[in-house]
């Protein structure tokens, strides 16, 4: 029986780390000034409001699968900007060795080694998931299995 990807997280103020990072960086490609640190606090909510407002979504600060599908923008080899430092933020979470040296480096530049790390990500979600496209495009499935935390220990 195929798998099914992990549903997009509900994330709020007070949270920290996964996947805050990830989220502030989406919030600074969709034209917010935020600082990326990692917390959840009044700041973040105040640019998770004005987004969900710009979007006509429920303004209620969490960050669920409404806002989550209206924040995330695709992105591929060629790509640069928070929306591609979010993504390798990803892998930087990913990493178990704790050198953060190894796996893409978080520069906003989708490369090689980005593309690479998306395309082994996106083969080991297909194997329970066949639905998952192997193809380096970090689009609205592969988005979704990266902030939900599929494959992090």
């Amino acid at each position: 029986m195929a798998g099914t990807l992990s549903p997009w997280p509900n994330t709020r103020q007070g949270d920290k780390e996964h996947p805050v990072i990830t989220l502030q960086y989406l919030l600074r490609a969709r034209g917010q000034t935020i600082t990326v640190d990692g917390i959840f606090g009044p700041k973040t909510d105040a640019a998770v409001r004005a987004f969900q407002k710009s979007r006509k979504l429920t303004v209620d600060g969490v960050v669920g699968p409404n806002t989550w599908s209206a924040l995330i923008i695709e992105v591929r080899r060629g790509s640069e900007g928070d929306a591609v430092r979010g993504v390798q933020e990803e892998f930087q979470f990913r990493d178990l060795s704790g050198d953060p040296s190894k796996g893409p480096q978080v520069d906003g530049v989708f490369g090689a080694e980005t593309e690479a790390a998306v395309r082994g990500f996106q083969e080991a979600i297909h194997a329970d998931v066949p639905s998952m496209a192997v193809d380096g495009i970090v689009g609205p499935m592969t988005w979704q299995a990266l902030v939900s935390g599929m494959l992090s220990f």
